[in-house]
């Protein structure tokens, strides 16, 4: 069973080159506004050695952190967005296309189950795909790093004091990693239900996948003025319970004039407990399972040849 999965997996990963391709584009074009950025402000000498001088004799270490976290989380939000887009292109396209292409036909000739076929699908878009785009944010990064480093070398800063004395590596990927796949993980009802339309629809799986979400709502607000289905779908996005509460008091020490080190921490601001206590996930993990359930039988029982 795992060494099918393991193959299945990496067949997903050959016939879909937009799995890496896309972070991998990303990464480039990141990379390049980067550079073409600092080249730009390159030009302001004045204001450049004013920056380097207050960060490296007025701001402390806390500081700097705050400012290379922010610069990462920036870079890393680009990639988040083009996941979620990624995702629901391949969801809908890994079944739907094998029908399309006949190739299910070569594939049910080999000893491996529909079961077997969706759940390596399901397993590739929940993390396979987060995992290619944690990748990309930290080659992106360290390619930013070595960017940032030549830049304030040769406008004569201290780039190891100033960038790799307080860059916090391990904190802004151990967090990528997290928010990644447990935004996957929250979001699996819809993966699933992308899964399910991509096994059962004879063709635009796109229009076929969102016209439910865009009829229902509308439907349920004429008849029964309810946001209820709305609010499961399309409000599950900004609900997710990962996060504690930030109090900005605690972030900034009035008395000291300076950023509190703790508060720096994108770590400090996640609960992996919260989330796998939740309710919300688990019910989404099931109703995730449902359509997958759904999809499998589909794709058994049906035969568009």
């Amino acid at each position: 069973m795992i060494g099918h999965q393991l193959a299945l997996i990496r067949r997903e990963i050959w016939e879909h080159r937009s799995i890496y391709v896309t972070p991998i584009a990303i990464a480039v074009i990141v990379s390049l506004v980067s550079l073409a950025g600092m080249v730009t402000v390159s030009a302001f000498d004045k204001e450049v050695n004013m920056a380097l001088f207050g960060a490296s004799n007025i701001a402390g270490d806390a500081e700097r952190r705050v400012a290379l976290t922010v610069f990462f989380l920036g870079t890393s939000w680009v990639f988040l967005f083009a996941l979620a887009i990624l995702t629901t292109f391949y969801t809908l396209d890994c079944l739907y296309a094998e029908r399309k292409d006949k190739s299910i036909l070569f594939w049910r000739s080999l000893p491996i189950t529909d079961a077997e076929t969706v759940v390596s699908k399901l397993l590739t878009a929940i993390f396979v795909l987060p995992l290619v785009t944690v990748a990309a944010i930290i080659v992106t990064h360290l390619v930013n790093l070595v960017i940032t480093t030549a830049w304030v070398a040769i406008k004569g800063g201290n780039a190891a004091h100033l960038i790799w004395g307080s860059v916090p590596l391990f904190d802004s990927w151990a967090a990528a990693l997290i928010v990644t796949v447990a935004s996957a993980v929250w979001l699996s009802p819809l993966i699933g239900w992308f899964l399910f339309v991509s096994a059962f629809t004879k063709r635009s799986p796109l229009l076929m996948a969102f016209m439910p979400l865009i009829i229902i709502p509308i439907i349920e607000w004429i008849f029964f003025r309810s946001k209820l289905f709305a609010s499961a779908v399309f409000g599950r996005g900004e609900m997710i319970p990962l996060f504690r509460e930030m109090d900005i008091e605690h972030f900034f020490d009035e008395e000291r004039m300076k950023v509190n080190e703790e508060a720096v921490s994108l770590l400090a601001h996640i609960d992996i407990g919260k989330f796998l206590l939740s309710p919300s996930v688990w019910a989404g993990i099931v109703v995730c399972g449902l359509f997958a359930t759904a999809a499998i039988y589909v794709r058994r029982y049906r035969d568009d040849s």
